[in-house]
């Protein structure tokens, strides 16, 4: 039907208004106040059309007039696997795409007088449209590729939300940190991807359901594994809960759109995603579900002890995904589908409310802490301070690597420099030309004796006496007479050739080419 490959449209929409607020704004064309009316139409108008493109495709969907995929074309091609640009135009996807296009017309039109006057009101637009372009994209693509496509581009659109306010150092130190944080999940999800590349030979979704069963238990979950890290760190199950905290360092209504309603679900729709592969890997389906028990208690218990109203409503959000995975864990599909767009719904509302939500609560009580709770002094006092679950990651995760990171600096400082020849004595004497330089500013250098290349290392040496063989050329046939403007051309080619001895003799290149090499062997 005619209607079905309106999907494009869909993720189309918002990015041509992305592009459109992105390129005039950068050339100066839109800026201040007096474009706000222009930013906001074209954002509103985009999203907009894509909202009733999605409710027109649930419609046919309701009625089971869609077909089951759309094939725009052919993406890519990368060894004998086609990687194809499609769209699933059934089920789960098309019903997040309508409840997502709904949330993110709430949201944009809130924002327009809520950022009003804001330096960034351009810019958080732009931001914004092409979160939607990344959603759509993420939810609706049949092929891995495309999904992990909007997975990349959410996960940068919420750093830059995140680090709004770039000029404030905590917002980019926070900004800095959920983005490398969720890097991890990204590392899962290529794992993943390679490993159905590797042996599958498949990059579809529907396809690789049918041809996992083929597959031997260990690469089966090995597989499932890679994605669920990726699930887990993105929808920041234990131990990755603490990001989601940082992330509200962001305007109210990225909090509300990103870790309220959408890119927060970006997780469980992809256990949604791989539902066959849970299914027939028990012993990753029970990692799944204990991961959500634990991260609904963590963020329930933690949640209670909080004073600021985001802060308790993102950790409440933490615990309704907790619960997310663990029905997804168990099975309870359908269960975990209508949490999903209940929790979607209600999160975000929530999130936008929050700066009137003392306003509005004027004069009613508040809920009494949990008797249980109340009498635990100690238990009550670790968690306000949240069990220390950000520490605990860094002794565990970070400190390692950067000592680790320290120790490789010493090794190749004080072992591999010296074996291979550090190329700081000998890179002012490679060429003539280099020669010749210093003896203009002066240096002393004895024809007699070669004293000017001086090198360490196997490569020091073979470089000191291929710079002797040079001088002695050039004292002999091209220093005497030479014009001042070869000597001027020639000592800018000496100059190229320091630097090109200089970056190859690094030992970082080196000793991958030797790597390489022995690979190359085996």
């Amino acid at each position: 039907m005619i209607m079905e490959n309106l999907i494009i449209l869909i993720p189309l929409f918002p990015l041509m208004a992305a592009l459109c607020i992105g390129s005039l704004h950068f050339f100066g064309v839109i800026e201040g106040e007096k474009s706000e009316p222009f930013t906001a139409k074209v954002a509103n108008g985009a999203l907009n059309l894509s909202c009733l493109v999605a409710l027109g495709l649930l419609g046919l969907d309701s009625w089971q007039q869609n077909a089951t995929e759309v094939i725009v074309g052919k993406w890519l091609r990368v060894g004998e696997v086609d990687v194809t640009l499609r769209f699933l135009t059934q089920g789960l996807s098309v019903q997040l795409a309508a409840l997502f296009a709904l949330l993110l017309c709430i949201v944009m039109r809130f924002s327009v007088n809520y950022l009003h006057r804001e330096t960034g009101f351009h810019r958080f637009f732009f931001v914004l449209s092409l979160f939607a372009f990344a959603m759509f994209m993420l939810v609706l693509s049949a092929s891995m590729l495309g999904t992990f496509v909007g997975w990349e581009i959410a996960g940068l659109c919420s750093y830059w939300l995140i680090g709004y306010l770039y000029n404030r150092q905590h917002a980019t130190q926070n900004a800095t940190r959920v983005f490398i944080t969720n890097r991890v999940g990204d590392a899962g999800f290529v794992a993943g991807f390679a490993l159905c590349v590797l042996w599958l030979g498949n990059t579809n979704w529907r396809e690789i359901a049918l041809l996992v069963a083929s597959l031997s238990t260990q690469k089966l979950n090995l597989i499932t594994l890679c994605f669920v890290v990726a699930a887990a760190v993105k929808s920041a199950q234990l131990p990755f809960t603490s990001w989601l905290t940082r992330a509200m360092e962001g305007p109210t209504p990225s909090s509300a759109i990103f870790y309220g309603a959408i890119m927060i679900h970006s997780g469980v729709y992809l256990l949604f995603l791989i539902r066959p592969l849970l299914e027939l890997t028990p012993l990753i389906a029970g990692l799944v579900a204990t991961i959500g028990a634990l991260t609904a208690c963590y963020g329930y218990i933690v949640g209670l002890t909080q004073t600021d109203i985001k802060t308790s409503l993102i950790y409440a959000t933490a615990a309704q995904l907790g619960l997310l995975f663990l029905e997804c864990g168990l099975g309870f599909w359908q269960l975990a589908t209508w949490h999903l767009f209940a929790h979607a719904s209600v999160r975000a509302y929530q999130l936008l409310t929050a700066p009137s939500l003392l306003y509005n609560t004027q004069g009613l009580s508040t809920q009494n802490m949990p008797a249980y709770f109340a009498a635990q002094r100690r238990f009550y006092t670790y968690a306000t301070q949240r069990f220390w679950l950000e520490p605990t990651m860094d002794w565990l995760f970070v400190k390692p690597i950067m000592h680790l990171a320290r120790d490789v600096n010493y090794v190749d400082k004080h072992f591999i420099d010296p074996l291979m020849g550090s190329p700081a004595p000998t890179i002012h004497a490679v060429s003539s030309f280099a020669q010749a330089q210093e003896r203009r500013i002066g240096a002393q250098l004895d024809n007699t004796e070669d004293t000017f290349a001086q090198g360490s290392g196997l490569a020091g040496k073979l470089t000191q006496w291929t710079a002797r063989l040079l001088n002695w050329f050039e004292q002999r046939f091209i220093l005497q007479g030479v014009s001042d403007n070869v000597f001027h051309h020639g000592r800018r080619l000496g100059h190229i050739a320091n630097q090109t001895e200089s970056a190859l003799l690094k030992p970082r290149y080196l000793v991958t080419f030797i790597f390489i090499t022995l690979l190359v062997a085996m």
